[in-house]
C-alpha cells in the first residue's frame, strides 16, 4: 500500500485523499472503528453532531496514538442550531463532546433554505476561524446557488463541500463549479449504500481486471475524479481494503464505465431535505 496522497483546497488546507466516515456508529462502535482506522493509516475523520457519536470519536483519537497535529477531524452543524450565537454555542458542545481544543474541519450539515439562516451561520463560523478554534470551514450539502450566496455575503467561500457522491450521482456540475473555485469536494455514500452498486457486472469486471474489489474500483473512481470518499466499515479487514486504492489506476473507459448507470439520488435533495 502506497501513501496517502493530500489535496489542497483555496485557502490552503490540505485534506488525505481518502477518510473514514463514522456514520450511523453509535459512540462505542465510534471509538472502536476510530482508533483502529488511526492504526491501519487514516487521518481524515468524519463525524458530526446529529450522529450522536462525537464522544465515542473523540475517545478513539485519544486511544489512537496518532499526534493530534496529524489527524484532520471533522464534525457538523445541526440544523437546530443554525444562526449565529446558536452556531458559537453548539460548536462548543461538539467540542467539548471530543474531548479536543481545536476542530480541524467544522462544516455546516445541510443548508435548510427555507430556514433561511444558514450564511449567519457562516459568519460565525468565520468568528471561530479566526480565533483559531477551527482550523477551516466548509459546509455539506450545498449547491452551487447556496456557496455562490455565502462568498457574496461574506467574501468567504467554503474550503469544503461534503455532498452525495457516488456513480449514480456524479454531481458534475456541482464538482466543475469545485474546481473552478478550489473547493475540495468529499462524498458522502460513496459506496451508494443499498443501492446494488458493488454487484453490478461492469464494474466487476473492472475489478477483476485490476485484481480488486469493487469497492475499490469505486473508491478509486472517486479519487481519479480528484473528490475524497469518506467510506464508512467498522470492519478492519474491509476498511483497510477501503484505504489500499492508490496503487492502481482506472482508464478513461473504465472512469467513464463505473458512472454509466441511472441517476439516482440516494439521500435528501439539499433545497428541501431539511434535518434538525
Amino acid at each position: 500500500m502506497t501513501g496517502i496522497p493530500t489535496l489542497t483546497a483555496h485557502d490552503g488546507t490540505t485534506l488525505p485523499a481518502i477518510g473514514l466516515g463514522t456514520w450511523p456508529m453509535d459512540d462505542a462502535q465510534a471509538e472502536e472503528a476510530v482508533s483502529g482506522a488511526l492504526a491501519d493509516g487514516y487521518r481524515l475523520l468524519d463525524t458530526a453532531a446529529n450522529y450522536r457519536n462525537e464522544t465515542g470519536t473523540g475517545r478513539g483519537i485519544a486511544r489512537g496514538g496518532v499526534p493530534r497535529e496529524e489527524i484532520v477531524v471533522t464534525t457538523k452543524l445541526p440544523g437546530r442550531h443554525h444562526g449565529h450565537d446558536e452556531t458559537l454555542a453548539s460548536f462548543e458542545e461538539s467540542r467539548r463532546r471530543l474531548g479536543l481544543d481545536r476542530v480541524d474541519l467544522y462544516l455546516i450539515h445541510w443548508p435548510l433554505p427555507r430556514v433561511d439562516r444558514y450564511v449567519d451561520s457562516w459568519k460565525a463560523m468565520i468568528k471561530l476561524r479566526e480565533e483559531g478554534l477551527v482550523r477551516s470551514i466548509g459546509v455539506s450539502n450545498f449547491t452551487v446557488e447556496h456557496l455562490t450566496r455565502l462568498e457574496a455575503e461574506t467574501g468567504v467561500l467554503p474550503a469544503v463541500n461534503q455532498i452525495e457522491l457516488h456513480p449514480s450521482l456524479p454531481q458534475d456540475d456541482v464538482r466543475a463549479f469545485h474546481t473552478d473555485k478550489g473547493v475540495l469536494t468529499e462524498s458522502w455514500s460513496p459506496l451508494g449504500r443499498g443501492s446494488g452498486l458493488l454487484d453490478d457486472p461492469a464494474i466487476g469486471k473492472i475489478a477483476e481486471t485490476h485484481g480488486v474489489t469493487p469497492g475499490q474500483v469505486v473508491l478509486r473512481w472517486h479519487v481519479q475524479l480528484g473528490a475524497v470518499p469518506i467510506p464508512k466499515s467498522a470492519d478492519p479487514g474491509r476498511r483497510r481494503t477501503n484505504l489500499d486504492v492508490f496503487d492502481f489506476e482506472l482508464t478513461p473507459d473504465e472512469m467513464t464505465a463505473v458512472a454509466n448507470r441511472p441517476r439516482r439520488r440516494l439521500g435528501g435533495d439539499p433545497d428541501t431535505h431539511e434535518e434538525f
